[in-house]
């Protein structure tokens, strides 16, 4: 049975998630702090976490930080609409997605579904489809579905190969800057909006209006399969 910590100060959503959770047969945990959430991550050893950010005694992003100290699982967070900072943050600390509050109990369910799908297929395929185009990332082909050859430069191929083997989870802008130009990248946003454009308008059937090449608003991207 997959088991799941859910951390939040707030008792009617962590009441909420456990009967929603437990109902789909997860074993469910619960952790009200930052620091009961530590103490229950290591001794029960969860598949996944879904963390608030907004905790009363240690911030959100620092147990991230934590957590990524000794242990690889997946962390689902849930944030507040206006927090874009805070979600970048978590991002760049090691969260693999985020739901923004208030949500439904059907959207966070299918991120948790999404995220453990991620998690018992790790390795993720070299070779995917977008849209109308086959998309080889080992080869570095990419071919309508005619056959015709799409040409992609070194920075686009790179810029894709980090979305393609993040499906379905958002990367933020730092990231893709630190991941495809280099350490020193961190604020050079503009670089990525135009690199992006090029990859939609080369990938996409419809670039203004893109299906797998989608943008995270005020964090960066993410691939959809």
């Amino acid at each position: 049975m997959m088991r799941v910590l859910i951390v939040d100060d707030e008792p009617q959503i962590l009441r909420a998630l456990r009967i929603n959770l437990q109902a789909r047969q997860y074993d469910v945990v619960t952790a009200a702090d930052g620091a009961e959430a530590l103490h229950a991550a290591a001794a029960h050893k969860p598949d996944l976490v879904i963390l608030d950010l907004g905790l009363p005694d240690i911030d959100g992003v620092e147990v991230i930080r934590k957590l990524r100290s000794w242990s690889p699982v997946p962390i689902l967070i849930l944030s507040g609409r206006l927090d874009s900072a805070g979600k970048v943050k978590a991002l760049d600390a090691g969260a693999d997605d985020y739901v923004t509050k208030p949500f439904s109990v059907g959207e966070l369910l299918a991120r948790v579904r999404a995220v453990i799908r991620r998690l018992n297929n790790p390795d993720t395929p070299l070779t995917v489809r977008l849209g109308q185009h086959t998309i080889d990332v080992a080869d570095r082909q990419a071919h309508t579905s005619g056959g015709t050859a799409v040409h992609l430069t070194p920075i686009e191929w790179q810029l894709l190969e980090v979305l393609v083997r993040n499906p379905g989870r958002p990367v933020s802008q730092r990231q893709l800057l630190q991941q495809v130009w280099g350490p020193t990248y961190r604020t050079e946003t503009d670089y990525l909006r135009q690199y992006m454009k090029h990859l939609r308008r080369k990938l996409e059937d419809d670039p203004a209006h893109p299906h797998h090449l989608l943008t995270e608003p005020g964090m960066g991207y993410r691939f959809q399969p």
